[in-house]
């Protein structure tokens, strides 16, 4: 177990933890929560051995295998694969460990005790999980949202986000017993957090997550560890279990508890608001339990750095706009060649009007933030038309907001040219002053508001973006993952201040629990179109699990359909409904059509005949394999130990880029198919 026994940590003088005793259990899940600040980072610091404390007794078992993700941004040319395969550290370890043995073993092969070493160092990797590293590897990187065809593909090749995700994917690789997790969820689309909880809710050791997503906290971790006035409190339960608990002791005490009524009345206009529509949909039933919740974080509420409001919009057209059978997407420049459209959405027409607050849920990759900006002005429509009704005022939060801050430029300097941009008079007295005074109401106050947003902190760039959009007094608010810098009270209060918001919003968003308690709908983008969402998030998560099942179903049936070379040619796509039917179509279309389909077949006939001889040798080099594998349990010279290892390293080996082509062949047959 890990014990903490009046524990004194500091950073620089500011003392965090002052006399913390705490015991966590062998196989416990944790979660670490508390103010930002409070000592989350420096306590995790503790855990992984890279800060000692300044006082006190810590322990953690030194035969303990530790696992984290690291924060650096990975930059190499290795595959996917190949890097997520080298967080097994005691793979690697085992790797280098036989490799030093084979050389002593070429140098003298007559010794018979390097021969016994070399196979228990055979033995020792098959024991290691040698021969399936790479597809448990995988199988980690596609459940983070990768495509296949991504998986041989080099690390530097992917942007920031998807680096981390290799990250996260390498650390969940690593055998261990202690697994510590810091904002995991960060980079994540709500699919591929769904498939994190399912992985963290089997993992079998000890676990200590840092996070600020409510949910995700209440589905993977069963104690809650609090950091607050330099003392740190163990709650029994998740997340949700100990904002109870931490609501009726701060109930006790006065002074916090007439705080907490003030945020309670503060919230009870925008509970009694909605409870009106329970009966209108299933999400505003949904929604009314999430509301009725919001009683219990009033004491979150009232530890925030700080909260805000929306201005009530000038004007509110309805319908706010109009998107008549539009395409979205964008263009891409190929060297020498002008732009060519690449369509994300087709044939969208929906409205969307005054007082509507809408999720937009979609898998990674399905289009959701090419709607958003295509609304936002950023993207143009590639057909179709978007009306806007006269008036329309955009705020728009996107996921890359924080990067095009310009570093340089301080908090008052944005304010000061958004407004110029924006046609306001600015005075250099009264304007900046006034300027000064908003900013002060997001906790930009004194020098910070001199201060290089550059060097600032990624919720505090999040909090810049908010208040440049509240000063903007927009009637349509367009939220792009705007949670991901922030705190646990900082969520809580944005989602207050939407609450309370007059005018319409359309939010995207992995925070769960935001969109349970700000969204009356919900929108589905996926399979090229966008339509509306019959159900509740709960449901969302069904379909989610649902569609990775169907995937999967397509998955297998295109490897039996592969494998059957008897088949002459591959059954073509059903025609789109938008396409004439093959009755319909002219003797020439019919003509091409037939080609087509012919050309497609000759091209996979040596695809099929190949992944027929890959799946025969497959089969042979895994019953050698097996027979190998037993043989080596048995007494043997040590000659023939040593070949018999050698013969499975080779196989393993072998089995490897086996299983590599074969996947690269089945990717040929999909893209043909299509």
């Amino acid at each position: 177990m890990i014990t903490l026994k009046n524990v004194i940590l500091r950073r620089s003088a500011k003392v965090l933890l002052d006399g913390a005793t705490v015991t966590i259990n062998p196989g416990e899940k944790v979660g670490l929560v508390g103010r930002n600040g409070a000592g989350k980072s420096t306590l995790f610091a503790l855990f992984n051995g890279s800060l000692h404390e300044d006082g006190g007794d810590f322990y953690v078992p030194k035969q303990w295998r530790m696992a984290q993700v690291a924060q650096d941004m990975p930059e190499t040319e290795e595959s996917a694969t190949d890097f997520v395969v080298g967080g097994d550290t005691r793979l690697a370890e085992l790797r280098a460990t036989l490799a030093a043995i084979e050389a002593a073993y070429e140098a003298n092969p007559d010794d018979a005790d390097i021969g016994m070493e070399l196979a228990h160092a055979y033995t020792d990797l098959a024991d290691a999980g040698e021969h399936d590293a790479v597809p448990r590897a995988q199988a980690l990187i596609l459940g983070l949202g990768f495509k296949s065809h991504e998986l041989d593909g080099p690390v530097n090749s992917f942007s920031g986000g998807w680096r981390m995700r290799l990250q996260l994917a390498r650390a969940l690789m690593c055998p261990s017993d202690l697994l510590l997790l810091d904002e995991p969820t960060n980079h994540l689309d709500l699919d591929a957090l769904v498939w994190l909880e399912a992985w963290l809710q089997k993992y079998a050791g000890t676990m200590i997550v840092i996070s600020h997503d409510r949910e995700f906290l209440d589905a993977v971790t069963d104690v809650t560890l609090h950091i607050a006035n330099a003392q740190l409190t163990r709650y029994g339960g998740n997340y949700s279990a100990f904002e109870t608990l931490r609501a009726e002791q701060m109930a006790l005490q006065q002074t916090a508890f007439s705080k907490q009524q003030d945020k309670i009345a503060h919230l009870q206009k925008f509970i009694d608001r909605f409870k009106a529509k329970a009966s209108k949909a299933k999400q505003a039933q949904s929604r009314v339990k999430a509301l009725e919740r919001m009683e219990k974080v009033a004491p979150l509420l009232a530890e925030a750095d700080f909260t805000f409001e929306f201005k009530e919009p000038g004007n509110i057209p309805n319908p706010m706009l109009s998107i008549s059978n539009a395409s979205f997407g964008y263009k891409v420049t190929n060297e020498g060649e002008d732009a060519e459209p690449k369509t994300i959405l087709r044939g969208v027409s929906r409205s969307v009007l005054a007082g509507q607050r809408i999720g937009i849920l979609g898998a990674n990759g399905q289009g959701k933030s090419t709607l958003v900006k295509t609304i936002a002005r950023e993207m143009g429509a590639l057909a179709g038309e978007v009306t806007e009704g006269k008036g329309l005022n955009i705020g728009y939060f996107a996921q890359q907001e924080l990067d095009v801050l310009r570093p340089q430029d301080n908090p008052l300097e944005h304010m000061v040219r958004m407004a110029r941009e924006l046609g306001s008079a600015v005075k250099e007295s009264t304007g900046e002053q006034a300027l000064r005074g908003f900013l002060g109401s997001f906790n930009f106050s004194g020098d910070m508001v001199k201060q290089p947003v550059g060097t600032m902190s990624g919720g505090e760039k999040a909090r810049l973006v908010l208040a440049m959009m509240v000063w903007q007094r927009p009637n349509l608010l367009l939220l792009d993952e705007p949670t991901n810098h922030l705190d646990l009270a900082t969520r809580e209060a944005l989602a207050v201040a939407l609450n309370e918001f007059e005018g319409t919003l359309m939010l995207v968003s992995h925070d769960r629990a935001l969109l349970r308690s700000v969204c009356d709908e919900f929108w589905l983008v996926g399979r090229g179109v966008v339509t509306d969402f019959d159900g509740d998030l709960d449901d969302y998560q069904r379909y989610l699990l649902d569609e990775a099942k169907r995937l999967r179903e397509e998955a297998k049936v295109a490897v039996r359909e592969a494998a059957n070379t008897a088949a002459p040619v591959a059954a073509a796509p059903a025609p789109a409904a938008s396409e004439p039917s093959a009755a319909n179509r002219n003797p020439q279309q019919r003509k091409q059509d037939a080609q087509d389909r012919q050309q497609r077949s000759d091209q996979a006939k040596p695809i099929k005949r190949e992944i027929s001889q890959l799946d025969e040798r497959l089969a042979a080099a895994g019953t050698e394999r097996t027979a190998l594998e037993a043989r080596l349990t048995q007494p043997l010279p040590s000659a023939e130990i040593a070949e018999a290892g050698k013969r499975l390293k080779a196989l393993n080996d072998e089995i490897g880029r086996l299983e590599e082509r074969w996947l690269a062949l089945s990717d040929q047959l999909e893209a043909l198919a299509a």
